[in-house]
């Protein structure tokens, strides 16, 4: 565990290459006995990795919490993650992975860590389609595009907070927004998320806002949906800007992550004033400062509706000076 530990802390400085890090753990096997697959999680979401420690049980917390640890002075709930996703863990839950997410902190117990592994985004595909629970994201190709790769489910950590942990997102209506924003008539916000419940929350932050948008799965989708509507733009005597507001993107997705689509964006003549908004849980000093570099407009932390309006507002109000 301690090697593993120390590869957490020494691996975190990919963003902007289209790579990650993966933290690769097992949960148990199936409750019908099948056998125990591999599960995955962003390296960066990760603080630490500690041997499972007393839990208190907490009155009147969800069956998938196991309560609170007491980690050098912080209280911080711990998620029995085998529950959450229907595996049964054989050797016992003898770890907790402590991860930083959306400005909160919460553990998830494991049974066993296996490895960490270096990924390009473009190893990764979107799962929509083929997970019915909408608890995992994408599935990572960890041996590339070959025949019986190994396989790796990314969970979907917001819609595992929003099941087990409801009161961590905070509810969006218009009143939590205060004021619309305005944006060009006939232009919309191009919006890229992977996590299914990320989007249906950014969907009804930006319908209490009165904008329209477009909402897409990947940075790759987002990508190439750009490519559309500025041909179609082109077609009809238009500037892109007509059509696109501005792009609000997450940071973690398959295919192509948000690092990458903001670069593309800035780099390319035809789209480089289109304002990028970068809305993540991934936080810290370090994204910060790849945010920066990749010239993205401002970030925003998820999920908080009144600081992401107040953000979209600002932001189109400065290209708008310009």
């Amino acid at each position: 565990m301690s090697s593993v530990q120390q590869e957490v802390d020494a691996r975190s400085n990919l963003a902007g290459t289209n790579k990650f890090e993966m933290l690769l753990f097992k949960l148990g096997e199936g409750q019908r006995g099948e056998k125990a697959e591999i599960f995955g999680i962003n390296v960066f979401k990760v603080r630490e990795i500690v041997a499972m420690p007393n839990v208190t049980a907490m009155a009147g917390a969800s069956p998938h919490m196991l309560g609170v640890v007491n980690l050098r002075g912080q209280i911080i709930p711990v998620i029995d993650l085998p529950s959450v996703v229907g595996c049964v863990p054989k050797l016992g839950l003898r770890l907790i992975l402590v991860t930083e997410y959306a400005r909160t902190t919460q553990a998830f117990a494991v049974e066993s860590v296996d490895d960490i592994v270096r990924l390009d985004w473009g190893q990764v595909l979107s799962a929509e389609g083929h997970s019915t629970s909408g608890m995992v994201t994408s599935i990572a190709r960890l041996d590339g595009d070959t025949h019986n790769t190994r396989l790796v489910q990314v969970l979907d950590v917001e819609s595992i907070l929003q099941k087990v942990m409801p009161e961590t997102v905070q509810d969006v209506d218009s009143k939590s927004v205060h004021t619309q924003v305005s944006i060009k008539p006939g232009s919309v916000i191009l919006a890229a998320d992977d996590s299914s419940m990320a989007r249906m929350l950014i969907e009804k932050g930006l319908e209490a806002m009165g904008l329209q948008y477009i909402m897409t799965r990947t940075g790759q989708e987002a990508w190439e949906k750009l490519q559309t509507i500025a041909a179609t733009a082109k077609s009809e005597g238009k500037s892109i800007r007509d059509k696109v507001a501005l792009v609000l993107t997450d940071l973690e997705m398959p295919e192509m992550d948000g690092f990458t689509l903001t670069r593309n964006i800035k780099q390319d003549a035809r789209f480089h004033d289109i304002p990028v908004v970068i809305h993540s849980s991934l936080s810290g000093s370090t994204n910060e400062d790849h945010v920066r570099k990749v010239q993205a407009d401002a970030y925003v932390a998820k999920f908080e509706p009144e600081e992401l309006a107040a953000t979209l507002r600002r932001v189109l109000a400065q290209v708008a000076v310009h």
